[in-house]
């Protein structure tokens, strides 16, 4: 790597001074957040989480009121009944219409704005818990679909919490709680507040309607990519991650995530040199792809170029720190 390259990437990487939310943020947020319960033809009931949006009206996950026969909204010990919905059932989205529900509005942001490493803030009902539970983490992935973005995050979420809120670190609404990948490791998907927008404006449909799927339910066939990879990622098997990484790539070839995978298969196959070249363009689309530079500081290492890697723990440092710290422990230079 040339010391013009690595000049262009400090200038691509944006850091983030990262701190736990006060408790006056998480306050705050927690404000916009509701428990949602469900009542079930079959005499059964269902529990998730909800986010005020506007006067009366709730976002939720479609999952979450799927086959309902009534919906309550309960908010500071109070319940309300919802009476229609707005349902966008591809995206998972629901927009519940609950008269009377005076709560603040949360402020909805942006999906598309993000940035990977910035720190976002999971709100919701886990379990059965009285209380919303506030998570911390950092976006990790933004998936480019249907004019938006779905955004992976390092926050953990449990049943209970879907259709709870993603908040940037100023209070706004950026995502929403949705589906995690089956297994440990999991990846965490939030859907995106674009389609909440758009779903305001949509007409209401009663609370019983005919639920659909959404996309990410759909048979295995017709999953988007970044669903895909997943299961070949977790088993190890690059071939199956090259394939599907390298089909991605030639549909989506402006998506650096698709790039990334398939230099991951590529260095995982030992085609290093490859990988290299293909995790060096990642960087120049997205400069805090924080995993891309973890591959391009072991590749710097096992070829000889010591110093180089080093240059690359530094750009670890001030991006992601637990992905530094992982490089140094490969590299020998820190205990694990």
């Amino acid at each position: 790597m040339t010391r013009l390259m690595f000049a262009l990437l400090y200038m691509c990487v944006a850091t983030y001074s990262w701190a736990m939310p006060t408790d006056e943020l998480v306050q705050d947020i927690s404000e916009h957040v509701v428990k949602v319960q469900v009542g079930l033809a079959n005499g059964g009931y269902g529990l998730g989480s909800g986010v005020v949006i506007a006067k009366d009206q709730v976002v939720t996950n479609c999952h979450v009121v799927a086959n309902a026969v009534s919906v309550t909204i309960n908010a500071k010990g109070e319940n309300y009944s919802a009476s229609a919905l707005k349902p966008d059932w591809h995206h998972d989205l629901c927009i519940l219409k609950v008269e009377g529900l005076n709560l603040p509005i949360a402020n909805i942001g942006s999906s598309q704005n993000l940035k990977y490493e910035q720190p976002v803030y999971s709100v919701g009902f886990a379990g059965f818990s009285p209380r919303a539970n506030a998570t911390s983490g950092f976006v990790k992935g933004l998936y480019p679909m249907d004019d938006s973005v779905v955004v992976r995050a390092s926050n953990t979420f449990r049943l209970g919490d879907s259709g709870g809120g993603v908040f940037d670190e100023s209070g706004n609404l950026v995502a929403i709680i949705t589906v995690k990948s089956p297994g440990h490791n999991a990846f965490y998907y939030n859907m995106s507040v674009e389609w909440v927008k758009h779903l305001l404006n949509q007409p209401e449909q009663s609370i019983v309607s005919v639920s659909e799927l959404p996309f990410w339910a759909e048979s295995e066939d017709k999953w988007p990519f970044f669903m895909r990879i997943v299961q070949p990622l977790k088993t190890e098997n690059w071939e199956m991650l090259n394939k599907i990484a390298s089909a991605w790539y030639e549909k989506e070839p402006n998506t650096s995530e698709a790039l990334f995978y398939r230099a991951v298969a590529e260095f995982s196959l030992k085609n290093e040199a490859r990988a290299e070249q293909h995790f060096n363009q990642v960087l120049v689309k997205n400069g805090n792809n924080s995993s891309a530079i973890y591959y391009l500081g072991l590749i710097a290492e096992n070829t000889g170029k010591h110093m180089e890697a080093l240059n690359l723990v530094a750009m670890l440092d001030s991006l992601d720190q637990t992905t530094a710290g992982e490089l140094k422990v490969a590299m020998g230079i820190a205990e694990n």
